[in-house]
């Protein structure tokens, strides 16, 4: 069990569980469009075991029975994704209107419960129609986005809690079109750079179009990863804070002080689109609140001979999850007053924090660890709202297929059947 109590946050924090849509729908029987995640998963040497989110845990029939584990569990919220391609399936024009019936049914279910809807618009899942023309190396995307926008806020916003542009531009962007391990799989940096920056010009006309239509409540969701260099040379240090600036500074000070760190675009700026520095106001309006997802750190070693980044990166020798990601909670506080001092007057809220481990009194001590963390961030002045757990049901990690297990919830893998573990329990006495 937890050695926190619910109370020890304060009366108002938020406590509740995230998952994202293409992790757990299925359901694309309804109208759903393609979208970049079924073709990168159909494709051979992408996904562990070639799995792919074709049925996932069935949630787009199942979750009632999943709103109710939510509830049960004692959690205040749930944060979940809308399914662009479900909605609007070419990622422009006419709706899908089971698309939005289905999120209408979610959405009511939760309010009946008491649980509150924090919402995430954009969640990985691209239409594949607007990967066709690009996808985020396309401007045009980013006018894309701000309609369906503000389609969502639209029809659901009266109803919504808060709510998210987008979740994790650092993987939409590095991860997928630099690295190439997500979808849609570029590695290359003009691509990279592209969607760097038109990503966060998505967020920023996505915010626009959504106080158009009366939204509030409104934030982004970004992960933090602690960058330590290897060892004490000059040039890992500086190896390190290249780290930093790219994955912890370049897209929290883009959508919130317009302003991209100079040691990022020193290396990508051939790559970035014409003008690029027209954009910036147009990419930081102000928003409501801030989303921090975090669980692990690097170590960054210098070497000249790789390009545009001249870094490695390695892990540590703290205990780690099964995916090999090393649990440093420390940092979880070293984040959350970063971003309190950086960004001065926004509430944030631990969006994601989870460990994939067979062994689930890890689990426990991982998240135990964490609360302590926030707690620590607390004492020293942090305005930190909520934490969701990632995540509610072992569900499709993206290219780890069904292997990594972040669930506080097992699933049977031929039934489907939801089979709540310690963790779960866990969350329950807290919260109870």
């Amino acid at each position: 069990m937890f050695s926190h109590d619910r109370k020890d946050f304060g009366p108002d924090f938020v406590f509740g569980v995230a998952m994202a849509a293409h992790q757990i729908e299925g359901g694309q029987t309804d109208g759903r469009g393609a979208s970049i995640w079924d073709s990168f998963a159909a494709t051979p040497g992408n996904i562990k075991n070639a799995e792919n989110g074709v049925v996932a845990c069935d949630h787009y029939n199942r979750w009632a029975e999943d709103l109710d584990l939510i509830r049960d569990g004692g959690f205040d919220a749930y944060r979940f994704s809308f399914s662009w391609p479900r909605l609007i399936p070419e990622g422009t024009g006419a709706p899908n209107e089971a698309g939005f019936d289905f999120y209408d049914r979610l959405i009511d279910g939760m309010l009946e419960r008491n649980i509150k809807p924090l919402a995430t618009l954009y969640h990985w899942d691209l239409p594949s129609a607007l990967q066709d023309k690009g996808g985020w190396m396309n401007r045009d995307t980013t006018r894309a986005f701000a309609d369906y926008a503000a389609q969502i806020t639209r029809r659901f916003g009266d109803r919504l809690a808060t709510t998210a542009t987008l979740n994790e531009p650092w993987c939409i962007t590095i991860l997928s079109h630099f690295l190439g391990i997500h979808a849609p799989g570029y590695r290359d940096i003009r691509a990279a750079s592209r969607a760097m920056h038109h990503v966060l010009l998505a967020h920023g006309l996505g915010i626009e179009a959504m106080r158009a239509e009366g939204g509030k409540d409104l934030g982004i969701v970004v992960n933090m990863e602690k960058c330590e260099p290897l060892t004490q040379s000059p040039q890992d240090a500086a190896a390190a804070e290249l780290g930093d600036a790219i994955f912890n500074q370049f897209f929290l000070d883009g959508a919130l002080k317009g302003q991209y760190p100079k040691l990022v675009t020193d290396r990508i700026e051939q790559y970035l689109p014409a003008n690029w520095q027209d954009d910036l106001k147009l990419i930081s309006p102000p928003v409501d609140w801030i989303g921090l997802n975090y669980y692990t750190r690097s170590l960054y070693q210098s070497d000249p001979s790789v390009p545009v980044f001249p870094f490695t990166q390695s892990r540590g020798p703290l205990e780690k999850n099964d995916l090999g990601w090393e649990t440093y909670p420390q940092a979880l506080t070293e984040f959350l007053k970063r971003a309190s001092d950086r960004y001065p007057g926004l509430p944030i809220y631990v969006t994601e924090n989870g460990m994939s481990e067979s062994d689930d009194g890890k689990r426990i001590d991982f998240f135990d660890k964490h609360f302590a963390a926030i707690r620590d961030a607390q004492k020293q002045g942090v305005d930190v709202r909520g934490y969701m757990a990632w995540t509610l049901i072992d569900n499709f990690e993206w290219a780890e297929g069904y292997s990594a297990k972040f669930g506080i919830v097992a699933m049977d893998p031929e039934t489907r059947d939801r089979i709540p573990k310690g963790s779960y329990r866990a969350f329950q006495k807290m919260l109870g």
